[in-house]
């Protein structure tokens, strides 16, 4: 089974990536108001359902991929034809 798991900064945090990445498209003559980076994991995870996928994966963005603190994650069940 395959999850996208993306984890982006809370409302409210300063976004340092975001903020050099919206100058840089200002440079370029973009008009926009504002940029936020967030991380994508695909993960093929080896699991019998789709409830210990999801399970095992909030696991992972517990324990590894998000800091509770700062950072948001949601878990997206992909199809066999998803990458």
């Amino acid at each position: 089974m395959k999850v996208k798991i993306e984890v982006k900064l809370k409302k409210g945090y300063f976004d340092p990536e975001g903020e050099v990445v919206a100058n840089s498209l200002r440079d370029l003559g973009f008009s926009l108001k504002s940029v936020r980076v967030s991380k994508v994991y695909t993960i093929d995870m080896d699991v019998n359902d789709v409830n210990e996928g999801i399970k095992k994966a909030q696991e992972m963005c517990r324990k590894l991929l998000a800091n509770p603190v700062k950072d948001d994650f949601s878990i997206e069940v992909l199809s066999d034809e998803d990458n």
